[in-house]
């Protein structure tokens, strides 16, 4: 290994996410690398500084300025939504002429129930089953992907279900497990989180806890279940703070989270 390829992972191996083949190549061009070594304990010692940075408190403007911030999302997920439609029906990507191919299908199934009578409501209430359908096979279609981009829109698209299906929550539950990708394994966090209502969701998140090595996801997955106070989780986070391996940053977020949980 040589030093560029090393200082590119010193910031992974900092936080203990990198392959054990790859902490060992470091190890060794360290020792056998002054100017890296130097570089490396410099970025240790201010790693360790910011550990130990004193807590944050909320202050009393925090509700106010949550509002303030959801209002402005909800401006830029319109305008999204917007430039969405566009891509869309520019057919530039797989999955967009897919959906186009389904809704044509359900449109014409809807206007074929209207043509032949029956209860409006009714009408309506299966066009919508269907386009949820419709949704749920893309999504899946898309988690499928070995792009790690489509999988994330395949994690958008599932986000988007009133009713995601138990094998859409399957699809997320192992995305979380054990895609490569840490963004997706973060999409995936989000994503189950509108489906916390579901008992199988929130059992698959305390298992998940176990399964994670990168502290971002680790994080996240504490933040979750602390925020549905998941009681049942308190012992999934005693045996995360009993790893010897985990990072220090992990450990404090997981303790202060079982004080919130118990």
């Amino acid at each position: 290994m040589n030093c560029e390829k090393a200082k590119e992972q010193f910031a992974d191996y900092l936080v203990g996410d990198i392959e054990p083949s790859a902490e060992t190549e470091i190890r060794a061009h360290i020792a056998s690398c002054a100017s890296c070594r130097e570089e490396l304990e410099g970025l240790s010692a201010v790693w360790a500084k910011l550990g130990v940075l004193p807590q944050e408190q909320p202050s009393g403007r925090l509700r106010a300025n949550f509002y303030a911030m959801l209002e402005d999302y909800k401006q830029k997920r319109a305008n999204r939504i917007v430039a969405f439609w566009k891509e869309f029906w520019s057919f530039r990507k797989p999955a967009y002429g897919f959906s186009f191919g389904l809704a044509l299908l359900v449109v014409g199934i809807g206007a074929g129930s209207f043509l032949t009578g029956g209860s409006g409501s009714g009408k309506v209430t299966a066009l919508h089953q269907e386009l949820q359908d419709m949704r749920r096979t893309v999504a899946l279609s898309m988690l499928d992907r070995s792009s790690a981009t489509e999988r994330l829109e395949g994690i958008s698209w599932s986000a988007g279900l009133d009713k995601p299906g138990e094998k859409t929550i399957v699809a997320l539950v192992n995305k979380l497990d054990g895609d490569p990708n840490v963004n997706v394994r973060l999409a995936a966090v989000d994503a189950l989180y509108l489906f916390r209502g579901d008992p199988a969701v929130k059992e698959s998140l305390i298992r998940s806890l176990a399964k994670q090595e990168s502290p971002l996801v680790q994080i996240a997955l504490i933040d979750l279940l602390v925020e549905i106070r998941e009681r049942r989780a308190a012992d999934a986070l005693k045996q995360l703070i009993g790893n010897a391996k985990l990072a220090p940053q992990v450990k404090e977020h997981a303790e202060l989270g079982l004080k919130q949980i118990i």
